[in-house]
């Protein structure tokens, strides 16, 4: 079974990445938007050498056939990313991969492909993008707890750090970060922050 550190770090691009990870970060989701695949493709390879030097876990989002291509090891999906993903291609090359979810349809669809992990969101409101779903709230991670089983549960949304015991005591593994960090005035002070109160969740 996979586990997960407590604190999961999103970033849209490499530079941001590369300031971040060294600062102790061990579990990072590189997840870039409208870029050329050539971009990409750059752009995840100095995402490799910089997790590799630091020990951490890189994820990569969406791009799955670069994924593969670039010897890769974990990617996320979304739902609509599951519609043309190939899973057997993902498990075939050694890829571990995070589903996420957003109400119990989409739930056990993720749990029929044996996920490494589960993502429920937004936990709270969040300002990152307009979502069609309102918020989960503490008593829907405890829901995804008991129905996750043994599957690692990743909460993300309107996450900071006070909020972080009731939602790990609401069942969650990890507490993945985008916004908080992306609009702080100084991001690595808040990343180093996100890492020393997430020490403790620890396992």
């Amino acid at each position: 079974m996979t586990v997960l550190d407590p604190f999961y770090l999103i970033v849209d691009d490499a530079d941001m990445l590369e300031r971040l990870v060294p600062l102790g970060v061990r579990l990072v989701q590189l997840r870039i938007k409208d870029r050329p695949d050539d971009d990409i493709r750059r752009q995840i390879k100095r995402a490799q050498i910089c997790c590799a030097a630091h020990g951490a876990q890189l994820v990569v989002n969406d791009y799955w056939r670069l994924a593969i291509e670039l010897n890769c090891d974990f990617v996320h999906l979304g739902q609509e990313d599951m519609d043309t993903a190939d899973f057997e291609a993902l498990r075939g090359a050694g890829l571990r991969f995070g589903l996420s979810t957003h109400d119990e349809a989409e739930l056990a669809r993720a749990l029929d492909q044996r996920p490494a992990y589960v993502a429920l969101g937004p936990v709270y409101p969040t300002l990152l993008k307009q979502m069609k779903w309102g918020p989960q709230g503490l008593e829907r991670v405890g829901q995804w707890r008991q129905l996750a089983g043994s599957i690692p549960l990743v909460g993300i949304g309107g996450l900071v750090p006070d909020r972080l015991p009731s939602l790990f005591a609401a069942g969650a593994d990890s507490a993945a970060v985008v916004t908080d960090i992306k609009t702080a005035q100084d991001p690595e002070a808040r990343c180093r922050e996100w890492i020393a109160v997430t020490r403790e969740y620890c396992k």
